[in-house]
């Protein structure tokens, strides 16, 4: 399993515009300069985000990108799941099948870190990010998570 560049960069763009959005709609072109990621790679990205209704796009002059939702009710598996095709620690794509019909001996152990990802990356809210951030200024610690709570 890996947690490739889209998604990466699609937790780190949406965290960005949550962080800017406070003053209307924010552009891509701004997103890119700050974050260094390429243009084009952020439209691809903001097109699948737009369609997982987790940001809206707003056009005109002074148009660009809002999140569709409060930043506290916008999680990041659900980010992931946007930009990502699939974040999968089993090799059957969880279909249980990994030897030809049954599941592997490794199987379970996988399915359940599928879970446990997914279950921390559900608790994490761009506000909670955002919270730290604000709580920590330009400390790069690795954020600690307890269902609803930093440490």
């Amino acid at each position: 399993m890996r947690l490739t560049t889209k998604g990466r960069f699609a937790v780190t763009a949406m965290i960005d515009l949550a962080l800017n959005a406070q003053n209307g709609a924010v552009k891509l072109s701004a997103i890119s300069e700050r974050q260094h990621i390429s243009l084009s790679y952020l439209e691809q990205l903001f097109s699948k985000l737009r369609r997982a209704e987790l940001v809206e796009s707003l056009r005109g002059p002074g148009g660009g990108y809002i999140l569709a939702s409060p930043a506290a009710e916008i999680n990041i598996a659900q980010i992931i799941a946007a930009a990502e095709d699939s974040l999968d620690a089993t090799q059957c794509n969880s279909r249980a099948d990994c030897r030809k019909g049954s599941p592997c001996l490794t199987h379970d152990l996988w399915a359940n870190l599928n879970k446990t990802i997914h279950n921390y990356l559900s608790s994490v809210t761009l506000q909670h990010i955002i919270d730290h951030k604000n709580n920590h200024p330009g400390h790069d610690k690795i954020i600690e998570f307890n269902q609803t709570h930093i440490h």
